[in-house]
């Protein structure tokens, strides 16, 4: 069985591993230090931590200030808060004059589980993938979250990474690079390409697997940067391939699917099918039930990629 590590977990770790090497990052949590694992950073560098309780508006308004005298804020709360209740601090105080903010959301989409729909963020990237220059980042796994916070730090500008609350499989190795804009290329294939984004990615090579066993030859993409989205790759994937299904742990409208869509229809237009929630809140329940419910499965992909085929060869 894989090794598994929540992307929260791993953005934890590495926060405190980048605080000891800048000392320009300073962290800001809602009152979900535990939860959102800043802790970790809080307990190494109690005088660069800053509980602003529960006011996430706050939090994100002093985070534009911090960034604007020179310090790189991360800001953490879950997902539903820090792109609800602080839209309009990050639309104009951190986005608009473009500050070096970077917001790190836990507890994104469905698998937040028992906390119900009011907790489950199925539409932040719609929202942060709207705002203009905001960068949009849904690591897969630990390895990922690690390098891409660290690319975060790096990039000059506002980011948004996305991340969940239960432990998902390891899918990289401790080595690898990652760029923003950049997609991986986790398998080759000439029939199709299953885009993923988080923790679908390795639902996606599961997928994919099934699919081969039955000579369907199937390419899988992990888009870990929804925006800016790697164009090369897709267009290549378009041209390559007969067709795009695009798996994504976040409504159908405005995520993943959307951008995917959008920028093929533009440029090599192929059939596209959008695994993902379709246009519904969540509810409360186990992660589990509810991806099987919702339609966030290995069998929902495979099934997606067989209509792909099928419609291909009625020629629709």
């Amino acid at each position: 069985m894989a090794e598994k590590m929540a992307t929260r977990d791993a953005y934890g770790d590495i926060l405190a591993q980048l605080g000891e090497e800048n000392e320009k990052i300073v962290v800001l949590d809602a009152d979900l230090s535990k939860s959102t694992k800043t802790v970790v950073f809080a307990k190494k560098f109690p005088h660069r931590f800053f509980n602003m309780g529960i006011a996430e508006g706050d939090m994100l308004g002093t985070a534009a200030g911090l960034a604007a005298a020179g310090k790189i804020p991360f800001a953490s709360t879950f997902a539903v808060f820090a792109t609800g209740r602080a839209f309009d601090q990050i639309r104009n105080s951190i986005a608009y004059p473009r500050l070096n903010v970077k917001i790190a959301a836990t507890h994104a989409g469905l698998t937040v589980g028992e906390d119900g729909g009011s907790h489950q963020a199925v539409e932040d990237i719609a929202i942060m993938r709207a705002i203009p220059g905001m960068v949009v980042i849904v690591p897969a796994d630990g390895v990922s979250t690690k390098a891409l916070v660290t690319a975060a730090v790096n990039y000059q500008g506002p980011v948004y990474i996305r991340l969940g609350r239960p432990a998902v499989p390891l899918l990289y190795k401790e080595d690898e690079e990652f760029v923003i804009g950049k997609a991986k290329e986790l398998r080759d294939g000439k029939d199709f390409t299953i885009v993923a984004a988080g923790i679908m990615v390795a639902k996606a090579l599961e997928a994919a697997e099934i699919l081969a066993a039955e000579g369907i030859r199937t390419r899988v993409l992990d888009m870990h940067t929804i925006k800016p989205l790697d164009e090369e790759a897709l267009e290549r994937a378009a041209r390559e391939t007969g067709g795009i299904v695009t798996v994504e742990e976040h409504s159908v409208i405005g995520g993943l699917g959307s951008a995917v869509a959008e920028f093929v229809a533009e440029t090599h237009p192929v059939p596209v099918i959008r695994v993902g929630i379709q246009d519904v809140f969540g509810e409360s329940g186990k992660p589990d039930e509810l991806l099987e419910k919702y339609g966030l499965t290995v069998e929902k992909i495979v099934e997606a990629v067989k209509r792909l085929k099928n419609n291909t060869a009625a020629g629709l």
